[in-house]
């Protein structure tokens, strides 16, 4: 909580300046050493120490000590009533990546990164890093969703077996290349079977196989890009969400059958998690294994793809 003596620190043009144009709090406190955007704003009793810095557009709601080390980078915004535990030379700096979003009581330990779009859900105790985009709730945090571009209705309409025709189906996703593929499916007392054919239906040759399994419910895998190699993914059994993301659009999907797949081409940001307990994911790739090929920062895949389009 603010003090007089806290008060009687403020000397920061910027503070001035914040306050003057958008009506930041009387009550707010900056202490010399702190960068605040002229643009930022400042709640009731928020105390922003030196050493913190709130990029333009970023908002403290109030009743939240900004520690040094803690940076709010550009349209990050707190609700009233988050508590920031102090950074320290071992944790690191906490980020907020730019439009991040956390909700109203939440914790924030030390040396956390919110990523870039991710949403912080009221009362939530976040101990470590959020994913650009996720959606994270509960004690401890956990990943409940990724914030979608596309919205439910303009998402393809995906039918369970019982409602779908046995015939082979591709639907583009409207997020870079992504399609969807329904595969045939044959309903036999002997077995089921279901069959897709590379370079037919999979717009590849795979070169290499692996299988996800055995994954703890709520762990997230993927969380990268490849720079030239295609994926194909299909849930041989269980159920698990796939979202992708190509840098200006993401959206989720759910594989439940072992006649729907999802092809990733290069440069797209693949994410799985949700998985069911029985889960079996299968993933097909055009190349060999080689690391370089990985993108596993979402920065960097934001910088690689703005390149590409400028280029």
């Amino acid at each position: 909580m603010a003090t007089a003596s806290d008060a009687a620190a403020i000397s920061s043009p910027l503070t001035a300046e914040a306050n003057m144009q958008h009506s930041s709090s009387p009550s707010a406190v900056v202490h010399d050493g702190a960068q605040v955007d002229a643009s930022a704003q400042l709640g009731d009793y928020v105390v922003v120490y030196g050493g913190a810095e709130l990029a333009a557009g970023s908002a403290v709601a109030g009743f939240t000590q900004v520690w040094p080390g803690v940076r709010l980078e550009a349209g990050a915004r707190l609700a009233a009533g988050v508590t920031l535990e102090r950074p320290d030379e071992a944790s690191g700096h906490t980020v907020f990546g730019t439009h991040s979003k956390v909700g109203a009581g939440a914790t924030i330990c030390a040396g956390v990164k919110v990523g870039q779009g991710a949403v912080v859900e009221a009362g939530t105790v976040v101990s470590h890093s959020v994913p650009p985009y996720a959606i994270v709730s509960g004690s401890p945090a956990r990943i409940v969703g990724y914030v979608e571009t596309l919205s439910q209705s303009e998402r393809p309409n995906w039918h369970r077996q019982a409602e779908f025709p046995a015939t082979q189906s591709t639907v583009p996703l409207g997020v870079g290349g992504v399609t969807l593929h329904r595969f045939k499916a044959v309903k036999d007392p002997r077995g089921d079977l279901s069959v897709g054919e590379f370079a037919r239906e999979i717009p590849f040759e795979p070169k290499r196989y692996f299988l996800v399994y055995n994954v703890p419910t709520e762990k997230t895998r993927g969380e990268h890009a490849h720079h030239k190699c295609h994926q194909f993914l299909i849930c041989v059994k269980g159920s698990c969400a796939v979202v992708v993301d190509d840098n200006a659009s993401r959206c989720e999907v759910l594989l439940e059958s072992p006649d729907q797949g999802i092809y990733l081409p290069p440069l797209t940001w693949g994410i799985q998690y949700k998985y069911s307990s029985d889960a079996v994911l299968l993933v097909f790739t055009s190349d060999y294994y080689e690391a370089a090929d990985y993108i596993r920062n979402y920065d960097e895949f934001s910088a690689v793809v703005g390149a590409q389009k400028a280029g």
